[in-house]
């Protein structure tokens, strides 16, 4: 099998880490080489949080380089702008539409952009923009976005939902285990 690449962006404290983790390990349980690198920047400070997951027969490197990312999983609608250069041809961007005010923004030094999803869109990117916020509300948390994204990342994966479900047991505290199952199956069949 040719290597996959996913990258996995947000801003610091949106549970980024986590998703790579439960990606990792459900690839790792089907036999993949996976090789998984993070990239923090200022995370503590609402910064960039990228994460590249890359599996396949054999990975020799953890770094997604520009145009050979499959799959971009943004948890915010400004991060999946950022980073559309790393999208190869044919590549998927799923991205949650909220919106979260950069440092620059917050100051009043720059404003949001505008119209984001349209000009992806109009750049020729497939896009799949969903309120993953709303879904992790209806979970039962805010913090479960991540669980989202990771269920509608689960439709482009030929890997059975059992085996998803059985990787966030591994992954997530048992006293959080209902809700992010829930937050998963919200966003699979949103």
């Amino acid at each position: 099998m040719e290597t996959k690449n996913v990258m996995i962006v947000g801003v610091g404290g949106q549970g980024s880490l986590l998703a790579s983790k439960l990606l990792g390990r459900l690839l790792l349980n089907r036999g993949y080489d996976i090789k998984v690198s993070e990239v923090h920047g200022m995370s503590q400070r609402g910064g960039s949080v990228v994460t590249y997951v890359r599996f396949g027969d054999k990975v020799y490197s953890p770094v997604i380089d520009k145009g050979q990312a499959d799959y971009i999983v943004s948890f915010e609608l400004l991060e999946a702008a950022r980073w559309t250069e790393y999208l190869k041809p044919g590549g998927k961007i799923i991205t949650n539409t909220q919106q979260i005010n950069p440092m620059p923004v917050i100051i009043g030094a720059m404003e949001y952009p505008e119209k984001l999803l349209e000009k992806m869109a109009a750049a020729g990117m497939d896009v799949d923009a969903m309120d993953a916020l709303a879904l992790a509300e209806q979970a039962g948390s805010s913090k479960a976005v991540n669980l989202v994204l990771m269920g509608r990342l689960s439709k482009y994966f030929d890997i059975p939902e059992e085996e998803w479900l059985a990787a966030i047991e591994e992954s997530v505290p048992a006293k959080f285990l209902e809700m992010n199952k829930k937050a998963f199956s919200l966003g699979l069949n949103a």
